[in-house]
């Protein structure tokens, strides 16, 4: 963290998906003063797999994650179109995003043969089982505020599951579920609702 310059720096955290593992990590490190840790003022989260058991990878990252040998033949073989309709099943009907904005997100993943490793990136799925009680502990014991902003049409977190199971063991944190409509993606599906749900949260303490 000291070459970002945020060493005893307190820090806002806003995470989604893959990110809301990476701040639950850096929440155990605040916790628990590892090396690496932040002075961490909040959290928010939005719409990641937190919860192992309430957790439904896409077809497509359960091959990718669990295929071994064969999986970097598999991400050589993953084109646009085959990208493209695998992002938009996990966008809202009304919200899926648009040809150009879609060709943008491929061309983020290629940039330096990203896809070519998107099978070891997706190693956080199986870690997320593997540390399940070190991250949840650490969300489920922080005296950190939490918030947590929710698309509920999401299938990879799938309503009611999912925001019951928070509810239930992150009792301290608060909770912002958007419109029926949005789902995996809340903060390209609603900037607006997801925005003003953030900033209710950050100036609420």
């Amino acid at each position: 963290m000291a070459h970002l310059g945020l060493r005893n720096q307190k820090t806002n955290i806003l995470s989604h998906d893959y990110g809301d593992t990476v701040a639950l990590e850096l929440l155990f490190r605040h916790e628990h003063n590892k090396t690496g840790h932040l002075m961490i003022s909040s959290l928010c989260l939005s719409n990641g797999g937190i919860f192992p058991e309430t957790h439904y990878p896409r077809f497509l990252q359960k091959l990718l994650k669990d295929s071994g040998v064969l999986s970097p033949i598999l991400t050589r073989l993953i084109n646009f179109v085959f990208f493209s309709k695998g992002i938009g099943a996990v966008f809202g009907p009304y919200t899926q995003p648009t040809d150009g904005e879609f060709w943008d997100m491929w061309t983020g993943i290629r940039i330096n043969d990203g896809h070519l490793v998107m099978d070891s990136i997706l190693q956080y799925i199986n870690q997320r089982l593997k540390h399940r009680d070190r991250w949840v502990g650490a969300l489920t014991t922080t005296t950190v505020p939490l918030h947590l902003i929710y698309g509920p049409l999401d299938p990879v977190n799938p309503h009611p599951q999912f925001i019951t199971l928070y509810q239930k063991l992150v009792q301290r944190s608060t909770v912002s579920v958007l419109d029926d409509h949005i789902s995996h993606y809340p903060h390209l599906e609603d900037p607006t609702g997801f925005m003003n749900a953030y900033l209710s949260f950050i100036n609420s303490f």
